[in-house]
C-alpha cells in the first residue's frame, strides 16, 4: 500500500506514527498545505497530521473533499485532540500515534478496502490493454485473455499503478490479502502464468526488477521494447 503523510513535522510520517517502521507500506510525505493534499492524489490512503495543528488538520480534510480526492483520509490526532474530531472534516478513519502496528494495519487495510468498494467500476486502458472492472474482462489489442480471478486482480493492481515497483510481499498484501499464509512464492508463479497468456510479445508488459520485485512497464505497451527477467 501506497502511503502518502500530510505533516510539516520534521522526521516524516513514521516519526509521527512509529509503528509504520514495522509494516511494508511505501511512504511519502508533502506540506500540510492544498498544494500538498492534491499532490497526494496517487496515494492508496492519505493521513492526515491534526496531532498539532487541529485547525490546519481539520482544513486538510475539507481540501480533499472539495477537491473531489477519491482517496480515504486517515486522521493522526493525539488523544487530547479527539473532543474536537467532527465528521464534518470529511475523513474515512482516525488514528492516534501511539497505536500498535496490528491496529495501523487493520485499519489502513480497511480504508482502502471500504474506498475500493464505493468506488464506481472503470475500465482501464493502458495502451493496447484494456482492464474492465465491471465484467473482469481484460483485452490485449482486442484479443480476449482467459485470467483467473487472482490473475485479473494481480494483472489490475499493477496497471492501476504503471511503471511502480512493488515487492512480492507488497503483492501478496495488496492482491492475497494479509489473511493468506502462503509464501512469496505464490507471487512468481501467478506472474510466470500472466506472461505465459500475455504471449511472447507482450510477456515484458510485466517487468522484474532484480532483487525488489514487479512492475508493469508501460513502453512494452507501445510497440518499445521491454526486459524481463
Amino acid at each position: 500500500m501506497h502511503l502518502v503523510m500530510v505533516s510539516d513535522a520534521a522526521g516524516g510520517g513514521k516519526s509521527l506514527l512509529p509503528a509504520l517502521e514495522f509494516l511494508d507500506h511505501t511512504m511519502a510525505s508533502v506540506a500540510l498545505s492544498a498544494e500538498g493534499l492534491l499532490a497526494a492524489a496517487e496515494a492508496d490512503v492519505i493521513l492526515v497530521d491534526a496531532t498539532r495543528d487541529l485547525a490546519a488538520g481539520s482544513q486538510a480534510c475539507r481540501i480533499a473533499a472539495a477537491a473531489d480526492v477519491e482517496r480515504p483520509v486517515v486522521v493522526v490526532i493525539a488523544d487530547s485532540g479527539l473532543a474536537a474530531l467532527k465528521a464534518s472534516w470529511g475523513f474515512d478513519d482516525w488514528l492516534l500515534p501511539q497505536a500498535q502496528p496490528a491496529e495501523v494495519e487493520t485499519r489502513l487495510r480497511l480504508v482502502a478496502e471500504r474506498a475500493r468498494a464505493q468506488r464506481p467500476g472503470r475500465a482501464a486502458s493502458i495502451g493496447e490493454l484494456s482492464i474492465d472492472e465491471d465484467t473482469y474482462a481484460v483485452r490485449l489489442r482486442g484479443r480476449p485473455l482467459d485470467l483467473t480471478f487472482r490473475e485479473f486482480e494481480l494483472l489490475k493492481y499493477l496497471a492501476t499503478h504503471p511503471g511502480r515497483v512493488f515487492t512480492r510481499s507488497q503483492l501478496l498484501a495488496e492482491v492475497w490479502g494479509y489473511d493468506y499464509y502462503g509464501g512469496t512464492r505464490t507471487v512468481d508463479v501467478h506472474i510466470r502464468r500472466l506472461r505465459a497468456k500475455l504471449g511472447a510479445e507482450y510477456e515484458a508488459l510485466i517487468g522484474t526488477v532484480r532483487g525488489v520485485g514487479y512492475k508493469l512497464d508501460p513502453p512494452s505497451l507501445s510497440g518499445e521494447d521491454g526486459h524481463h527477467g
